[in-house]
């Protein structure tokens, strides 16, 4: 990925800096040659990757694994390829599907990397890894719900894990990783949940597609079976190359002054269907752990960084119209890509299961083909050549989307609508004479949804509150003697807030909310080293909902070692979930 010492506008690449932090690292990976598992808890003076985040949830049963990958070295960009096969031993159905992987890069001195398993062309697991130092060689983590891709994990298939990496005399470090899929028998305690009955990936075979510009694509033509019921599009979109600081680029025509990325800061992934507009998904901000200073993101990364969650698009009212026993195309494109965005996705399909053919259509759809974000330039620059003030770019948008289907339970008709919102402020002052820059930015992204379905004389309403606020203040001083000083801070969060009624009367409310703020200082000699970091981060995660489960951890960290750990506060019980 994309990274610089100097800040995002790429100064100087970040392996130069890493070069620097990482002396004498040549070849110190080789000798480790396996995976090391990280404490199943947070560790205090631990310098290991760790969030937040909950672990899945099991079912209290025995569950059988099936292991996919073992010790995987990856030190080049050929994907690593297994066969897959349901276990003998749990034939289903299934409690619940939860994939684990374990990752260690070796130390050394490497970027971070982008990570994806598939099985065809389903994905199955997309994020990123840690960067090591020549005395850390870091291990994480990380396990996923998979339960919805049930449909997928009953037929024996070929899977692949790709992990592009390079390992030389510069980039010295291996990455290996395990993974594996435990399946949990249903029960009468346990009973199998509601499975999606077919599952599509959208994808450039077993990869992500690149996306260079607005008009590329991800696509894939089905040609569904003629009783589809439901239908959801789980939409991974993640930046990269120019692309990934893309919350801190600004207009073409102030690229040059601000030294910046272009094509604004704004971003938005579209759906479609055949052509037409079927729905949004707005873009996460991920920060890598390389991203802009290193220092921040050890050992706390940012919110969803080294384990990416799927935006879940509800295409229902288009179901009539995908099962109608023609082929249909279901595409994904990002809004002002600029060279790129990696995005992948899931079709995730209900059949009635009563009914060999349904009958249904489009009744209403108001989502335009494309947003129309507004700028705003409020900049002055001196007889000097220093830019100060502002720019500013908003996205407004709201529509909805009604559908039905003629099933074996009755005539069931779904309204989407939605309210998107988007803004981002960036305050400037740039003088490039002495290379001084400072850039703070503000950043709101919701989405307010409304999912209404009536059947009959029921009608039941989920509503969902999608929030992703960002600060990021960046300052690079440059200090008597040739000497730089370089400060940031961000705060990254993620907020979602999900509620279910039927006729009214409340069904279920939960909330959760996640935040990762960092802080470092970096001073830099006239030779370009680094000769302090000091720094300190915090991470915390709540959840809870209106069946008593509850949720709760913070953790802090300073000069890259965790220092705290506090779990429960706010949960009435420590219960989780």
């Amino acid at each position: 990925m994309q990274q610089t010492v100097t800040g995002p506008r790429v100064v100087k690449p970040l392996h130069t800096l890493s070069n620097l932090l990482l002396l004498a690292s040549t070849c110190i990976g080789a000798a480790q040659a396996q995976v090391v598992l990280a404490p199943s808890t947070p560790q205090v003076g631990s310098s290991n990757p760790v969030s937040a985040e909950p672990s899945v949830t099991r079912p209290n049963v025995k569950p059988c694994t099936v292991s996919l990958l073992t010790n995987a070295p990856f030190d080049n960009f050929n994907a690593t390829t297994f066969n897959y096969a349901p276990p003998a031993a749990c034939p289903g159905p299934w409690a619940k599907v939860v994939l684990t992987a374990d990752f260690t890069v070796s130390a050394g001195n490497q970027f971070d990397r982008s990570a994806w398993f598939y099985l065809g062309d389903v994905n199955i697991f997309f994020g990123t890894t840690a960067e090591p130092r020549n005395n850390l060689s870091p291990s994480w983590h990380i396990e996923r719900d998979v339960t919805d891709l049930t449909a997928v994990l009953k037929t024996a298939q070929p899977g692949s894990a790709t992990i592009g990496n390079i390992v030389n005399s510069t980039d010295t470090s291996t990455i290996f990783a395990n993974a594996a899929l435990e399946f949990f028998p249903a029960s009468p305690l346990a009973l199998a949940p509601a499975t999606p009955d077919i599952v599509v990936g959208l994808s450039s075979g077993s990869n992500p597609a690149a996306l260079n510009t607005t008009a590329d694509q991800v696509s894939q033509t089905v040609n569904l079976p003629r009783n589809v019921e439901k239908v959801y599009l789980d939409v991974f979109a993640q930046s990269q190359i120019d692309d990934e600081f893309w919350y801190l680029c600004v207009p073409n025509d102030q690229t040059g002054p601000l030294e910046s990325c272009g094509n604004t800061a704004f971003r938005e992934t579209e759906i479609s269907i055949d052509g037409k507009p079927a729905g949004v998904a707005p873009v996460y901000p991920f920060i890598f752990t390389g991203g802009i200073d290193p220092f921040l993101w050890e050992p706390l990364p940012g919110v969803q960084t080294l384990d990416f969650k799927p935006y879940r698009v509800d295409l229902t009212p288009f179901a009539g119209v995908l099962g109608d026993g023609n082929q249909h195309t279901v595409a994904v494109s990002v809004f002002n890509a600029d060279n790129f965005f990696n995005a992948t996705a899931n079709l995730l399909v209900f059949t009635d299961h009563g009914s060999r053919e349904v009958s249904g259509g489009l009744i209403s759809n108001t989502l335009s083909a494309a947003p129309t974000p507004h700028v705003n330039e409020n900049l002055t620059t001196s007889s000097t050549g220093v830019v100060t003030g502002t720019v500013s770019v908003g996205s407004n948008r709201t529509f909805s989307i009604s559908g039905f289907v003629n099933t074996s339970h009755g005539r069931v008709e779904t309204t989407v609508e939605q309210k998107v919102d988007f803004l981002n402020t960036q305050t400037f002052n740039v003088n490039q004479n002495i290379g001084a820059d400072v850039q703070n930015v503000v950043q709101t992204s919701t989405v307010d949804s409304q999912t209404t379905t009536r059947q009959g004389f029921l009608l039941e309403t989920v509503n969902k509150h999608v929030s992703y606020p960002l600060t990021v203040d960046f300052s690079f001083t440059p200090n008597s003697g040739g000497s730089f000083t370089q400060t940031t801070t961000v705060n990254q969060q993620n907020q979602q807030t999900d509620s279910k009624a039927l006729n009214g009367f409340p069904l279920f409310e939960s909330n959760t909310q996640e935040q990762v703020i960092s802080k470092d200082a970096l001073s830099i000699n006239a030779a370009d080293q680094i000769t302090a970091a000091v720094g300190n981060s915090s991470a915390s995660f709540q959840s809870n909902d209106s069946l008593g489960n509850c949720f709760s951890r913070s953790l802090t960290a300073e000069s890259q070692v965790l220092t705290s750990v506090t779990d429960g506060k706010g949960c009435k019980q420590q219960k989780r979930f």
